[in-house]
């Protein structure tokens, strides 16, 4: 192992040029592949602000009593898909409309804004099923006269997030196979570059393993250091960005440290890819 990573160091040192190229043909492809994760980021938690407002009103009859309200919303907020209830008085509903519909102030009365139940619910139980189910469950109490939660509005919601997740899920295939294919490609360059060394490894004895770890060793250093290189620049443009245009989220560490393993599993992933493949072409060809 050791013989083996001073083999993949000095590869470096031999030709600068074209571990430099291949160092930065990888921070590029890996870099588009950021850029993609960083918008498919800041997609996903606009889309969370969004369906955290995803709620259910419960409009109550006249004359509930107090304990039928406190045991209802005990037994509500028992539910396992729900996150937070809230009961809105006649007063308040009539304060908050007359704030949010400030040019319509003089229409709303007291008397044609009931009394009601908000009910809030969890992340990840907030798609069209669950949400109707709770509002049937809701339904069933006898002083609730409706149950609203725009139905409508939560499916577009629901249908928008899953389009973003399946399509997030496929490109990001695709930026990975794209990466793979450039490092291969780089391996196959420095494979051709040092075919005479191979087949004098052959001739001496060298066994297809000992050949081809300083080339798996130089790809996972490549695609290490091209990750390094592609979080920089997308910190970069991440900053840009938040700075002449909108506020945006960056990676955390532990995603930056991820995107830097994956990086060297790409690179490893191509060499291993490519090296086989060429090595048993530069040994036929010997």
């Amino acid at each position: 192992m050791r013989l083996a990573m001073r083999e993949a160091l000095l590869a470096f040192r031999r030709a600068p040029l074209l571990s430099a190229l291949g160092i930065t043909t990888i921070a590029f492809s890996l870099f588009a592949f950021g850029l993609f994760g960083l918008v498919t980021i800041n997609i996903r938690d606009a889309l969370r602000a969004v369906e955290d407002r995803v709620e259910l009103r419960a409009f109550l009859v006249d004359g509930t009593t107090e304990d039928a309200l406190a045991t209802a919303m005990g037994d509500i907020g028992a539910f396992p898909e729900v996150r937070e209830v809230g009961y809105v008085s006649s007063d308040s509903a009539l304060v908050r409309s007359r704030e949010e519909l400030a040019e319509f102030s003089d229409v709303f009365d007291a008397s044609v804004l009931p009394a009601s139940i908000e009910v809030r619910l969890r992340e990840g139980q907030r798609d069209p099923v669950t949400v109707q189910a709770v509002a049937d469950r809701i339904a069933t109490y006898p002083f609730i006269d409706d149950v609203r939660f725009g139905l409508e509005w939560v499916t577009k919601l629901y249908a928008v997030r899953t389009a973003a997740v399946y399509t997030g899920i496929g490109l990001g295939i695709v930026f990975a196979l794209v990466a793979v294919i450039i490092i291969g490609s780089t391996i196959r360059m420095a494979v051709l570059a040092r075919a005479r060394e191979i087949e004098i490894m052959r001739l001496v004895g060298a066994t297809n393993g000992f050949v081809r770890l300083p080339f798996l060793i130089e790809g996972t250093l490549k695609g290490m250091l091209g990750g390094v290189l592609a979080v920089g620049m997308a910190y970069l443009a991440h900053t840009a960005v938040s700075r002449m245009l909108f506020e945006t989220v960056f990676f955390t560490p532990a995603q930056v440290g991820i995107g830097i393993a994956a990086g060297a599993a790409l690179g490893f992933l191509g060499s291993l890819l490519s090296v086989g493949r060429h090595l048993r072409a530069v040994w036929r060809d010997a």
